[in-house]
């Protein structure tokens, strides 16, 4: 029996007994999306024979995660399976990348600049303490005469006093002036030993909480090769940002700088890296939405005290019978058309969790046609609006945007996505050159400016805009007027000067007169409506 055991381990290949490669992967790619991002690592680590081994990666961040993860593999390496380790793991000692080892030596050199420039300090000090203790003893020196001492020992001593008293003085007076030069080097130091900690700290470093990759794999031949880990995660986005100026000159153009916002909250720094941005949303909905059978009934008409009834039924009944429809599927929202696709020529670095990285997209400059909008029943000043093209070749993705006139900050707004060639609108801001006001006049019984009986109402407004400011503006005033649905309720509705267009855009009783406003010239309009019904009923 024990021949036989002994035959079959010999012949059996233990996975337990295959040698571990340990090796660490670099980030070289990276992916993000508008919620997430893909990551590719590169890991280079030497097989030392043919045949089954281990391979351990051991700087992967603590919350990656083995379901979307790929691995691919140079020529003459097979990979089988894999996992994730987060237990049990080998010491890595100290997490520290290249630039932070090189930061870390400037700043031990300064800390040893730092304790040299002490040392010398406190050296002029003792020195000033020595010669001030020889001092203090020398002058209150209160010993007695030599016995039987003549007028030349006395002499002699007092000379020896005095010389040495001079000595320890100048002493004093030269470890001072040696003293200020040995401080302000100390200080000297001190700033670059706080430059050179504050270097170290901002640089990126190695994760020091991180999960291990184990893999099994076999080797054609002994050597080194090259794994390539591609794994995602939902820790980062990306998110346009504008900065859009309005000029009127003498042709209205808009001029959009065009930049992204990326933010990662991964574990782990990218150093580095090359970076592409894409519009693509891979956590969003996929498949479109599911319709669900929809029943029809008809019942008899419930009378007013059952309906009371049901009323009294309350929120949680209510939420019961909601609850019983199939839930809706909710998806992000996303962008429609072709995935559009950033990538950046030059190597970026973003930190985890503390910095957004801001990266230029480039520049569009559009003609625009620029008018006043005002609104005189909402606002007190009119506000400058430019309708422009997007002449690009890519669509302008949705996006905050900081809003300038003629290179003054007037305000934020947020972009709507606006594809190739698509017309949109934005507001640049209130002009307070242009007032307005929307009064009602009095009528004879002293009412203003509505008129009102049991089945009848009417109204009259005086809308107005002054132009106070010293150049013409072409003007769009809006205002409303009720419109009814119903048969027994007469609407009649007059203005002078007649509007230039009614129902805007499908919404009915909206009305708009377009006019150019020279400087320093005002517009009235005269609206009114009148509203008439049947006895016995109530407008609503």
């Amino acid at each position: 029996m024990r021949i036989l055991l002994a035959a079959l381990l010999a012949t059996t290949a233990l996975p337990a007994w295959a040698d571990t490669i340990s090796a660490t992967s670099r980030i070289t790619d990276v992916t993000v999306y508008p919620d997430g991002a893909k990551i590719t690592r590169e890991v280079r680590f030497t097989a030392p024979a043919a045949g089954s081994h281990e391979l351990l990666v051991t700087d992967l961040p603590a919350r990656t995660e083995a379901g979307m993860m790929q691995l691919a593999g140079g020529e003459g390496m097979a990979y089988g399976a894999f996992s994730l380790r987060a237990d049990r793991l080998p010491p890595r000692g100290e997490a520290l990348s290249p630039e932070q080892q090189a930061a870390k030596s400037e700043l031990a050199a300064a800390r040893a600049d730092t304790a040299a420039a002490l040392a010398a300090v406190e050296k002029t000090d003792a020195r000033i303490r020595a010669a001030e203790a020889q001092i203090t003893f020398l002058t209150s020196f209160s010993g007695g005469l030599p016995e039987n001492a003549g007028p030349e020992q006395i002499r002699d001593l007092a000379g020896m006093i005095g010389s040495e008293t001079l000595r320890a003085a100048e002493e004093v007076a030269s470890a001072r002036q040696a003293r200020l030069p040995a401080v302000e080097a100390l200080e000297e130091a001190q700033r670059a030993e706080a430059e050179a900690e504050a270097a170290f700290d901002s640089l990126p470093g190695l994760d020091r909480d991180y999960t291990a990759l184990v893999v099994a794999l076999e080797a054609a031949a002994a050597g080194d090769s090259t794994m390539t880990i591609t794994h995602y995660i939902s820790e980062a986005q990306w998110q346009p940002f504008y900065d859009i100026s309005l000029s009127r000159g003498a042709a209205g153009k808009v001029t959009i700088d065009r930049s992204v916002l990326v933010t990662q909250n991964s574990g782990e720094d990218w150093t580095g890296v090359n970076l592409t941005l894409s519009s693509s949303r891979p956590s969003s909905q996929s498949a479109p939405s599911t319709l669900w059978p929809m029943a029809r009934r008809i019942e008899k008409e419930t009378p007013p005290e059952a309906l009371l009834k049901r009323e009294r039924l309350g929120a949680e009944a209510a939420a019961d019978m909601v609850a019983m429809a199939p839930a809706p599927i909710m998806a992000l929202a996303g962008m429609e058309g072709e995935t559009v696709v950033y990538s950046y020529p030059r190597a970026v670095n973003i930190a985890d969790g503390v910095e957004d990285l801001r990266l230029a997209l480039g520049q569009i400059e559009t003609a625009a046609e620029v008018i006043a909008v005002a609104v005189p029943s909402r606002d007190k000043t009119a506000f400058a609006q430019a309708s422009f093209t997007n002449t690009s070749a890519e669509p302008l993705l949705p996006g905050a945007a900081l809003l300038y006139r003629e290179g003054v900050l007037v305000g934020s707004a947020r972009l709507e996505m606006t594809a190739a060639g698509a017309e949109t609108e934005l507001a640049f801001g209130a002009l307070e050159s242009l007032r307005l006001t929307r009064d009602m006049p009095l009528r004879d019984q002293g009412q203003k400016g509505v008129f009102s009986t049991s089945n009848q109402l009417s109204e009259t407004a005086i809308l107005k805009i002054e132009n106070l400011g010293s150049e013409a503006w072409p003007v769009r005033l809006l205002d409303q007027v009720p419109y009814s649905e119903q048969q027994d309720l007469k609407i009649t509705h007059s203005a002078s000067p007649a509007a230039s267009e009614v129902d805007l855009k499908g919404q009915r009783g909206l009305m708009a007169w377009e006019f150019t406003l020279d400087a320093g010239a005002s517009q009235e309009i005269s609206l009114s409506y009148e509203l008439s019904w049947p006895e016995g009923m109530v407008l609503r």
